[in-house]
């Protein structure tokens, strides 16, 4: 039983408190010792634990649940070795206690050894009346073994003893996804709702396993059940959205994400929605207005930063474009997407340095898309750095070996140099590789594809 100070059952918890206040020892039973110590465990209060199940030993010292509780601890402190020793001593009093082989084998996934875990768990199946728990721990282990197959059948198993085990279902459900078996989930959660026809999480779940196969209309009936189920459920309102939006129904999705906000404080990612479904319906006013509401609720929100940019990229208003993505590097100059879109945006107004800039940003963050390197190159080219934009280009090549389009250009500036033996051999890979993108040279490099060095190079590749 779990104690709270607002519940009328705490009262041992507060009468222990008072104790420790008052430093006056008093006595308690081993049971009421025991909901004290979970109240702790369960709230993450371990040092008070600690001294609750040390207070407790004093008083109860041959009490087994509460040795079990400091095994608890110790496991949880990784004090294995100690917790081993204490679970040999318990097992010779009560060999058919269940929780001294499910902390056994709680020790046996710490040390990632979770088939003897397995193991140890069925055997507590043999000594429990309540089989739920253990089914999920033996999913659980599964689940570290990245055995999808069997973790699902374990947490089922869990599920037909405890159908309100939501942590179960919601395991299960991870393991159909994995191993991409929707409509296998569909199936199952068809049977589950058969049995629990007012259950919203299953309503939920089996919706967005309808998504996942873009079955969307049976999807919006799901969610709506969902809602039937619980009027306040958020999450159903705001996939019951997200549906709607996929069946171009902007109004009506726009409505669904403001019962959230109105069900609870505003989130940013209902505030972006809105905005979305109001540009879809051409309302450019209350679109711009909900994305700033999105930035203004969750700064650090970078879809919403890429939002309002690329609303304005998409009305050529690219002043106002650059002047929200420096507002988001400002707030966060490590992110890559606001980097690239600064690249780009800078690009289109014919800031050549700062959209070099932005590229070179993105790679330096790690993000080596063939496009940035490509782009970042041409950029080098046109400031005439060319040193530069050929150092840049064998970066790329470590990534993108054998690439025509590299080839390509690094003849072009070899060429541009007059390095011609390099200049020629890196054209020579390219026309191997695709002669059709020789529109590359004719377009970045005018001059040296009119040459008749590289006119003679294409002639004698076409023989």
């Amino acid at each position: 039983m779990q104690l709270s100070h607002g519940d009328d059952r705490n009262f041992p918890l507060t009468r222990y408190e008072s104790m420790l206040r008052s430093n006056n020892v008093i006595f308690f039973d081993s049971d009421e010792f025991e909901n004290i110590i979970h109240h702790y465990l369960e709230n993450g209060k371990i040092a008070k634990a600690k001294r609750a199940i040390s207070l407790g030993l004093s008083q109860h010292p041959s009490s087994v649940n509460l040795k079990l509780l400091e095994v608890e601890v110790l496991v949880f402190e990784d004090q294995l070795d100690k917790a081993d020793r204490m679970l040999a001593q318990l097992h010779a009093l009560e060999p058919e206690n269940e929780e001294i082989y499910i902390q056994k084998a709680n020790i046996f996934s710490k040390q990632n050894q979770h088939l003897k875990a397995i193991e140890l768990l069925s055997t507590a199946l043999e000594y429990t009346d309540d089989t739920s728990d253990i089914y999920s721990l033996i999913g659980m282990e599964y689940l570290f073994m990245d055995d999808f197959e069997n973790a699902k059948v374990n947490f089922m198993k869990c599920l037909e003893q405890d159908q309100e085990d939501y942590s179960a279902l919601y395991n299960m459900i991870y393991c159909f996804d994995f191993l991409e078996q929707h409509q296998e989930a569909i199936d199952y959660l068809n049977i589950f709702i058969n049995k629990n026809p007012y259950s919203e999480v299953a309503w939920h779940q089996i919706g967005k396993q309808y998504m996942d196969i873009h079955a969307y209309k049976e999807a919006l009936t799901a969610f709506d059940f969902a809602v039937i189920s619980d009027e306040y459920f958020i999450g159903a309102y705001l996939e019951k959205g997200k549906v709607l939006e996929k069946l171009a129904r902007y109004q009506e999705a726009i409505e669904n994400y403001r019962i959230t906000l109105e069900l609870d404080d505003p989130t940013s990612f209902a505030l972006l929605r809105i905005g979305k479904c109001y540009e879809k319906l051409g309302n450019d006013e209350l679109a711009i207005d909900h994305y700033s509401k999105t930035v203004h609720e969750d700064p650090l929100l970078d879809k919403g930063w890429i939002a309002i940019t690329d609303f304005y990229v998409r009305k050529h208003d690219y002043q106002k474009a650059l002047y929200h993505i420096n507002k988001a590097i400002n707030i966060d100059s490590e992110n890559v997407a606001y980097w690239k879109s600064y690249a780009k945006i800078n690009l289109r107004l014919g800031h050549t340095e700062e959209a070099e800039r932005g590229y070179r940003k993105t790679l330096e963050l790690g993000n080596y898309e063939l496009e940035t390197w490509l782009n970042r190159s041409d950029l080098l080219k046109t400031l005439g750095e060319h040193e530069a934009a050929i150092k840049n280009l064998f970066q790329a090549i470590e990534f993108y070996p054998e690439n025509t389009e590299i080839e390509f250009r690094l003849a072009g500036l070899f060429l541009m140099q007059q390095v011609y033996e390099k200049g020629l051999f890196h054209l020579e890979n390219a026309l191997k590789l695709d002669h059709e993108f020789v529109i590359i040279l004719e377009e970045l490099f005018p001059n040296e594809f009119q040459s008749p060095l590289v006119q003679n190079a294409i002639i004698r590749h076409k023989k």
